[in-house]
């Protein structure tokens, strides 16, 4: 009986979806504007019922911290990936440590409980 518990948590487990941020652990590298810092990210859609997305930048209290981004809201459809670059102003260099990306749903596209996912990279 235990083997077959653990063997359904483990699937259990496996079937969990959500999307994809990376990298983990991001650098956070000089740009072509003066005083302005880059960090180049990639997101992959695992979400089948998701397409929208959005980006967040916080500081180790999950504060969160201003970015420019060419998009801030995107869509991306499942098994789609998108690379973005999050610009910010070197006085704010020192002070991120998380850069996060949520999922958004329409209402009408709501089936269920409308789960929303989060995943978050740690600046080194």
């Amino acid at each position: 009986m235990k083997i077959l518990n653990i063997i359904a948590i483990a699937l259990f487990a496996n079937s969990a979806i959500a999307h994809e941020l990376t990298p983990t652990y991001p650098k956070i590298l000089p740009s072509y504007i003066t005083g302005i810092s880059v960090i180049k990210m990639k997101l992959w859609n695992r979400r089948n019922d998701a397409n929208f997305y959005e980006i967040d930048v916080f500081d180790s209290e999950w504060n969160k911290i201003s970015f420019a981004s060419t998009d801030k809201i995107f869509q991306l459809d499942y098994l789609e990936q998108k690379n973005f670059d999050i610009y910010i102003k070197d006085s704010d260099k020192n002070k991120i440590s998380f850069i996060c990306t949520s999922s958004k749903q329409l209402k009408k596209d709501v089936l269920s409980t409308g789960i929303k996912t989060r995943i978050c990279s740690k600046i080194k």
